[in-house]
């Protein structure tokens, strides 16, 4: 089964106007995940889980909310969203992940302080891959 763009537009909009909280469509060949508010349904992950398998003590790891292409920028040429030492709060977007053409905002969805970059800029991120690790503040 093919979704066109439209068809991925309508689904996000049935979404946006009622009270789900999550969507998982699978079929064969074709998997979509939506979640309400970016956060994810499982933990983040472990230490032994995160590459390299370094456990930062006491940092937050901001996980891809969704599969797709993670830009640390609105367009090319801006400065980017946050940068390692920059403020954040809850609501304070961090990066854009596209996805068919749709561009996705992330919030940070944590107050603190940006430690370290995880994704790679312009690269194919998975969902749940650590994209920022931020010190709580």
């Amino acid at each position: 089964m093919m979704l066109s763009d439209d068809d991925v537009r309508e689904i996000l909009r049935i979404i946006d106007t009622t009270p789900l909280r999550e969507l998982r469509i699978e079929t064969n060949g074709f998997k979509l995940h939506v979640l309400r508010g970016g956060q994810p349904a499982t933990e983040p992950p472990t230490a032994s889980e995160r590459p390299g398998g370094r456990a930062e003590i006491g940092l937050v790891t901001i996980p891809a909310p969704m599969l797709g292409t993670f830009f640390r920028q609105e367009a090319p040429g801006e400065p980017p969203f946050v940068e390692v030492g920059s403020r954040v709060e809850p609501d304070t977007t961090v990066c854009i992940i596209e996805v068919m053409k749709m561009m996705n905002s992330v919030a940070a969805g944590v107050s603190g302080v940006v430690a370290e970059v995880c994704a790679t800029n312009a690269e194919m991120v998975e969902y749940g891959a650590p994209l920022f690790r931020v010190e709580p503040a």
